[in-house]
């Protein structure tokens, strides 16, 4: 498996992209989001994903030069149409736009559709975070193809369903929620097929509906479970809610088109804290409380008690450091794209 160190593979990824028809600018907050996926240890949404970006470019059913279009404007809100553009460059001007507006207004909401993959969820509102507002989103996968069962049923029926919320804080990293509503992201359980490793259990139901902790039961037929196992009623009931803000809210519908697009619709807010209280006490407390989690005593099997987002902090930090590992399947399809580019020279790491 290579170490790539992440400077080296954002310019992978970059001119990857750029050969499919992207422009520069694009290509680099694509590839900055990606990579900074891997950074902090969430490689289902990281590098592996360009090959699959690439080839919907190919496909038609993503259109590099789109430009997105507001369809609905008001001092508060925002409505994105983004003609099947790349979503992370949607979604990252979006939000922008949704925190300028709550800076005047104190708190703004949009929702955007017809966009592709946004990857990691947690980019957006931890922009919000980083200007002293709290922020968050909520995704979903439009009409494209279903992964998860409802709980209680055995027919696919919704997508995985995020949700991130990002606080202010003056804490050394990022004090953030990123969560599937299911019981893993989809991206998790192809990383394991292609590393060759088994699940946990809880994770995946085989075509018959029976346990799997074989990855590769979910592109056989299978399905992933809603978050909670034996309490999956609260995953469901969460993933319906993310479903009708980013789905129905968005005019995307529901349901599963067979001749769909991946189509990432999502629904965003922004609050100003200062409009509720003073950003300085509120950025302290915030730590505080964090601080307050971390002084439990670690259960056992435990060696510490971490706040959300710190060993996402952490990883990065040792990523940036000893590079990042990438499954050599992926590898492979990257040096398969770089030949067909005749840019093969990007792909040296040593």
């Amino acid at each position: 498996m290579p170490v790539i160190k992440p400077e080296h593979l954002q310019n992978i990824a970059e001119k990857l992209l750029i050969a499919v028809g992207a422009s520069d600018n694009d290509a680099l907050t694509i590839a900055r989001h990606s990579i900074g996926a891997n950074l902090v240890g969430h490689d289902s949404h990281g590098i592996m994903q360009i090959p699959t970006y690439i080839d919907r470019v190919k496909r038609g059913h993503i259109i590099p030069d789109a430009d997105y279009e507001i369809l609905r404007d008001s001092p508060t809100t925002t409505v994105v149409d983004g003609h099947w553009g790349f979503g992370y460059v949607v979604t990252e001007m979006v939000m922008k736009t949704t925190i300028e507006k709550a800076r005047s207004q104190n708190i703004a909401a949009a929702t955007v559709f017809k966009q592709s993959h946004i990857g990691r969820l947690a980019d957006y509102p931890l922009m919000a975070a980083e200007e002293d507002m709290i922020g968050i989103i909520t995704a979903d996968s439009g009409r494209s193809a279903k992964s998860v069962v409802p709980f209680g049923g055995r027919d696919k029926r919704l997508g995985t369903n995020p949700i991130s919320i990002a606080m202010p804080s003056n804490l050394d990293g990022p004090y953030y929620l990123d969560m599937a509503s299911s019981a893993v992201a989809a991206g998790k359980i192809e990383v394991a097929k292609a590393r060759g490793k088994d699940i946990p259990e809880g994770w995946l139901v085989d075509s018959e509906g029976d346990p799997s902790t074989d990855p590769a039961d979910l592109s056989s037929g299978g399905a992933i479970l809603p978050l909670g196992g034996p309490e999956g009623h609260k995953g469901y009931g969460l993933s319906s809610i993310v479903e009708i803000l980013s789905g129905v809210l968005t005019g995307l519908g529901y349901g599963h088109d067979p001749s769909g697009r991946h189509n990432d619709g999502c629904f965003m807010a922004v609050f100003n804290v200062a409009a509720f209280r003073d950003i300085a006490d509120f950025k302290k407390d915030v730590t505080d409380f964090a601080m307050y989690l971390k002084s439990s005593r670690p259960a056992r099997g435990f060696k510490e008690v971490y706040y959300p987002g710190e060993l996402e902090h952490l990883r990065s930090i040792h990523n940036e450091a000893n590079g990042i590992d990438v499954e050599q399947s992926t590898w492979n399809k990257l040096s398969q794209l770089a030949q067909e580019y005749g840019i093969t020279d990007i792909l040296s790491y040593e």
